[in-house]
């Protein structure tokens, strides 16, 4: 495993690479490695000198980049192509991660979303949120300092269980479902977003797993975007549901509705089921099926609480 430095380490993403890398990762916060300071980033790369930079730092309030633009560019823009460029000049590879949010939401070709391809990378992008404008220029800004580069794109990344029992920052939308389930009788989930749920230990350790074997010199994912998620599909509803089966508590408790009924400054993806062939083509295996990944966690609770 390469010495890899993680901008951003202290989200979901750091924490889960930290724990799989067996000491390989550093993963400071803000306060220690600031992407929107060109000064911050060079003293980190001379001090830790580290293989590879796994950037998960990022402007991520979807909702507050909407009235706060100019923050969103600098931790999404301007800090990613500063990043970029002293890998550069110092010879270090760099994976940029990134969102389905660079789409428009909307379903290819106008079809089923229950049956449409996935979107693949080479798609025509489309943001239609601050958040994902700036994440798309972002993902240009790195290829344009370090054409070798890789973007990986993911969506609706969670930690889940393990954040309520641990008692971590932050929330999620499985650890928020569990929380909701002991504190309502019923909620209303809407039903008519689609996407794959990604469990972030997993996805960690799709990333680690390609560092691997580039350092053994068995793949080689230089200059190209990827996309890597849960395998299957779901709605918020149908995610809401399982977690509420798996907690041993009744479903139907979980009721439809649409996102018109819950407007936000920023408009939610109506389609982030993201697909990409290079990813098997590059003979890594694709994540596993997200009821696999939901279930042994979910079910560990339950078992807790009885």
């Amino acid at each position: 495993m390469p010495r890899i430095l993680v901008p951003g380490g202290r989200g979901q993403l750091g924490r889960a690479l930290a724990g799989l890398a067996r000491g390989k990762a550093v993963t400071p916060g803000r306060g220690e490695l600031d992407i929107a300071d060109p000064r911050s980033i060079a003293t980190a790369l001379d001090r830790l000198a580290p293989e590879v930079v796994v950037n998960a730092a990022a402007y991520t309030d979807v909702d507050g980049a909407e009235s706060d633009e100019e923050d969103a560019t600098a931790l999404n823009v301007d800090g990613p192509r500063a990043l970029a460029a002293a890998c550069r000049e110092r010879g270090i590879r760099l994976i940029h991660i990134s969102t389905d949010y660079v789409f428009s939401g909307e379903v290819p070709g106008g079809g089923d979303p229950a049956t449409a391809p996935g979107l693949q990378p080479h798609d025509p992008t489309a943001p239609v949120t601050v958040y994902g404008r700036t994440k798309l220029a972002g993902e240009r800004a790195v290829y344009e300092e370090l054409p070798e580069a890789t973007v990986i794109r993911t969506a609706w990344l969670y930690t889940g269980v393990w954040r309520v029992i641990e008692n971590q920052p932050g929330s999620d939308f499985v650890a928020t479902m569990i929380r909701l389930e002991s504190e309502r009788e019923t909620l209303n989930v809407v039903n008519d977003q689609w996407g794959s749920p990604t469990y972030v230990s997993t996805f960690a350790d799709q990333v680690l797993m390609l560092l691997a074997a580039e350092k053994a010199g068995r793949v080689d994912a230089r200059g190209r975007t990827h996309h890597v998620t849960g395998g299957g599909r779901a709605t918020w509803f149908d995610l809401a549901r399982t977690v509420f089966q798996y907690l041993g508590a009744d479903p139907e408790r979980v009721r439809p509705c649409s996102s018109d009924e819950f407007p936000r400054p920023a408009p939610r993806p109506r389609f982030s089921v993201l697909a990409d062939t290079w990813w098997g083509e590059l003979g890594l295996a694709p994540m596993r099926d997200w009821r696999r990944d939901l279930f042994p966690g979910v079910s560990f609770l339950a078992s807790q609480r009885e």
